[in-house]
C-alpha cells in the first residue's frame, strides 16, 4: 500500500510576517503583515500597542494587514478608527488584505476607499458585507473564498474590480453595483445563489466562471462588452431585463438546466457560438446579431427574437427547435415593456437569417423569419424544415434589363441566396444579382438543384403549392445550366423553358400558342385552302336499248390559287381549321396537300401548348 504523500511545507509569505505560533510543523506562523513599528501583526499586537496603532489612524490612511487573522471586534476597531465624521462611515486610502483571513462577519457597509483595494487570496468565514461601498480605485478580490453570504449590494466600484478564481460558497449578492471599469470574474465560482439585479457593469467578464446555483442579472445594465465565455450555468439562470449596450459573448459556456434567457436587450452581438444548452431554454434576446455557430442542444428549445441576425450554421439539435420573430416588443411578468431604446437606430425589428449550413433541418421550425439571405447549402434533411407565418426569401432582379442588345426580363419567383451569389459572379449577368452575400462561397448550379430539390419538397409537405413551384422553376433553372448533364438533355430544357417556363410561365405558353395559330392561319390562307370546293362529276355510257346504267364520279384535286389569297372567306375557313387543330380536331374543310400537312403539324404542336399553359395555370392556384 502507497504512503500518502507528506504535505507540502509551508510557505514565507513575501512580506515581513508575524511568525506567532510557531511550530515544528509550522515553522512559517502567523503570516500577517508587521504593524507599522512593529513586529507582529495586528492581530498579535499588545492591547497597548493596537490601541496606539489605531490611534494614530485618520479618515482616508493606506492600510496594510495582508495575512492577518480578523475576528469581528477587531475588524469592527480598525473600521472605527477610520470614521470619517462628516459622512460617518470608514473611508480608507489604498487597502491592501491580501490572503488576510475574516473569521466572523466582515462588514465594510457604506465604506469608501479612495485607493486601490486589494482583497487577492482572502477568506471570508462568515458573512462579507459591502453594502453601498465606494471603491474608488482598483478592487482586488482575485482567489478570495467567501464561505458565508457576500453582499456588495450598491457596492460602487469606480476602477478596475477583480474577483479572479474567488470562490462564494454562500449567497453572493451584488443587487445594484456599480462597476464603473473592467471587472473581472473569471473564473470565479459562485455555489449558491449569484444576484446582480439591477447591477451596472461598465466591462465586465465572467470566463469560465461556474455557476452552481442561480446565477440571477435580472434589469442589469452592461454599458460595454460581457463575456461570459465557457462559462458554466448549473442552476437556473435569469437575464430578465437585463440591457447589453455592447457585445456580449457566451461562447463555449454550458447551461445544464432549465434556462430561460431573457427577455434582454443587447445593442451588439450576442455570441452563443459552441454553447451547450443540456436542458429545455427558452430564449427571448433582441439583439442586432445572434450567433449561434456549433451550438449543442440536447433538449427542445424556442428562441423568440427580435431584430436579430441568426447565424446558426452547423448547430447541432436532437429535439424540436423554434425559431420566431416577434412582431412586438417583449412583455414583463408585471406587463411593462422591454426597454428597446438601444436599438432605436436599427432599420427595423425584422428577424434574418444568416446561415443553416450544416444544421439538421429534420426538427427545426421557423416563423415568420425573412430568409432572403440565408445559405441553405449544406444543410441536412432540407425537406423536413418547417416554415410557419410569413418566411420570406428573395426574388430575381425586378424590371426590364438590358444584355447588350436583348431586353431581359426576370417573371418574379422565389429565390435563394446563393443564386444571387451565382448569378452576379457570372460575366453576362444583369444589374440586380446581390453579390454582397454575408459567408457565401463559390457554389454553382450542381450545389444548388437538391437544395431547390429539397424546398421545393418542404412546401409541398406544407399544402403550399404556389410556394413549391418557385422553387421547382429554381430547380430546373439550376439542371439547365449545370455541367454535369448531357448536351441533349440540356437543350430539351432549353426548349421547355422557352415555352412555357418549365409549366410554370402560363402568359409564355400562351404567348406561343397564339403565335402557333396566326403562322397556322397565314400557311393555311397562303398555301393550304383550295381556290375553289372541288366539284363532283359523274361521267357514263347510255345503251341504246336501256339497261343497267354505271355512273364513274371523280372528284378534281384542290388547286391553289392564282388570285387574292387573304380575303375574309379564306381568313374565315383558316381560322375554323386552326381553333380545331388547337383542341386535337379536324375540320370538315377540303385542302390542298400542304394544307393537310400544316393541319397535321398544327394538330400535334398547339394542344401541348394549351395543355402546358393549363399546367402553369394549375400550379399557381392548387392547393
Amino acid at each position: 500500500m502507497p504512503h500518502p504523500s507528506p504535505e507540502p511545507p509551508p510557505t514565507s509569505p513575501d512580506w515581513p510576517h508575524c511568525g506567532h505560533g510557531t511550530t515544528a510543523e509550522d515553522t512559517v506562523g502567523c503570516r500577517g503583515i508587521h504593524a507599522p513599528g512593529h513586529t507582529s501583526c495586528l492581530a498579535h499586537l499588545t492591547d497597548p500597542d493596537r490601541d496606539a496603532y489605531l490611534d494614530g489612524l485618520i479618515p482616508g490612511a493606506d492600510i496594510d494587514h495582508r495575512g492577518t487573522s480578523f475576528a469581528e471586534p477587531l475588524l469592527a476597531a480598525l473600521l472605527e478608527a477610520l470614521l470619517d465624521p462628516a459622512t460617518g462611515h470608514p473611508r480608507i486610502g489604498e487597502a491592501r488584505f491580501d490572503s488576510a483571513t475574516f473569521h466572523d462577519d466582515a462588514y465594510f457597509v457604506r465604506a469608501t476607499f479612495e485607493g486601490h483595494a486589494w482583497f487577492d487570496s482572502v477568506t471570508f468565514q462568515g458573512l462579507a458585507g459591502f453594502d453601498s461601498v465606494t471603491f474608488q480605485g482598483l478592487a482586488g478580490f482575485d482567489s478570495a473564498t467567501f464561505q458565508g453570504s457576500a453582499h456588495f449590494d450598491s457596492a460602487s466600484f469606480q476602477g478596475y474590480a477583480g474577483f479572479r478564481s474567488a470562490t462564494f460558497h454562500d449567497l453572493a449578492w451584488f443587487d445594484s453595483a456599480t462597476f464603473q471599469g473592467i471587472t473581472k470574474f473569471d473564473s470565479a465560482t459562485f455555489k449558491h445563489l449569484a444576484r446582480f439585479d439591477s447591477a451596472s457593469f461598465q466591462d465586465v467578464s465572467f470566463v469560465r466562471a461556474a455557476f452552481q446555483g442561480i446565477g440571477q442579472f435580472g434589469q442589469t445594465t452592461f454599458e460595454g462588452h460581457a463575456s461570459f465565455g465557457s462559462a458554466t450555468f448549473q442552476g437556473a439562470v435569469r437575464f430578465r431585463s437585463a440591457i447589453f449596450e455592447s457585445d456580449a459573448r457566451f461562447d463555449e459556456a454550458t447551461f445544464e438546466r432549465l434556462i430561460t434567457l431573457g427577455p434582454l436587450v443587447c445593442a451588439g452581438r450576442f455570441v452563443l457560438s459552441e454553447a451547450t444548452f443540456s436542458g429545455p431554454a427558452s430564449l427571448s434576446i433582441a439583439a442586432r446579431r445572434l450567433e449561434c455557430l456549433r451550438t449543442r442542444w440536447t433538449s427542445t428549445a424556442e428562441l423568440r427574437l427580435r431584430y436579430a441576425t441568426v447565424d446558426f450554421a452547423h448547430a447541432v439539435f436532437e429535439y424540436p427547435l423554434t425559431i420566431a420573430a416577434a412582431a412586438t416588443p417583449f412583455v414583463l411578468p408585471d406587463g411593462h415593456p422591454v426597454d428597446e431604446r438601444v436599438l432605436d437606430d436599427a432599420p427595423d425589428a425584422v428577424v434574418r437569417m444568416a446561415s443553416l449550413r450544416g444544421v439538421d433541418a429534420a426538427h427545426l421550425v421557423l416563423a415568420d423569419v425573412d430568409l432572403s439571405g440565408c445559405l441553405f447549402t449544406g444543410t441536412v434533411h432540407l425537406d423536413q424544415l418547417r416554415l410557419e407565418g410569413a418566411c420570406v426569401f428573395d426574388t430575381v432582379p425586378p424590371a426590364v434589363h438590358w444584355r447588350g442588345w436583348r431586353p431581359v426580363r426576370f417573371t418574379q419567383r422565389r429565390t435563394l441566396a446563393e443564386e444571387h451569389h451565382w448569378r452576379a459572379s457570372e460575366p453576362s449577368a444583369v444589374q440586380g444579382w446581390n453579390v454582397a452575400v454575408f459567408g457565401a462561397e463559390h457554389i454553382g448550379p450542381l450545389q444548388l438543384a437538391p437544395v431547390y430539390r429539397a424546398l421545393r419538397k418542404a412546401f409541398e409537405d406544407g399544402k403550399h403549392e404556389p410556394g413549391a413551384a418557385d422553387f421547382y422553376y429554381g430547380e430546373m433553372e439550376m439542371r439547365r445550366h449545370a455541367d454535369d448533364i448531357p448536351r441533349s438533355e440540356r437543350s430539351l430544357l432549353t426548349a421547355y423553358w422557352a415555352l412555357s417556363g418549365y409549366g410554370m410561365r402560363a402568359s409564355r405558353a400562351l404567348g406561343w400558342l397564339a403565335a402557333a395559330m396566326l403562322v397556322t392561319v397565314v400557311l393555311l390562307m397562303s398555301f393550304g385552302l383550295p381556290k375553289d370546293a372541288p366539284k363532283q362529276e359523274a361521267t357514263g355510257t347510255v345503251p341504246a336499248g336501256g339497261g343497267t346504267i354505271t355512273f364513274e364520279i371523280d372528284k378534281d384535286e384542290p388547286r391553289n390559287p392564282t388570285g387574292n389569297r387573304f380575303t375574309g372567306e379564306r381568313f374565315e375557313k383558316a381560322l375554323n381549321v386552326t381553333l380545331n387543330s388547337v383542341v386535337f380536331r379536324s375540320a370538315d374543310q377540303d385542302l390542298t396537300t400542304a394544307g393537310t400537312y400544316i393541319e397535321m403539324t398544327s394538330r400535334l404542336a398547339e394542344p401541348v401548348l394549351l395543355g402546358l399553359a393549363v399546367l402553369a395555370v394549375r400550379n399557381r392556384v392548387k392547393r
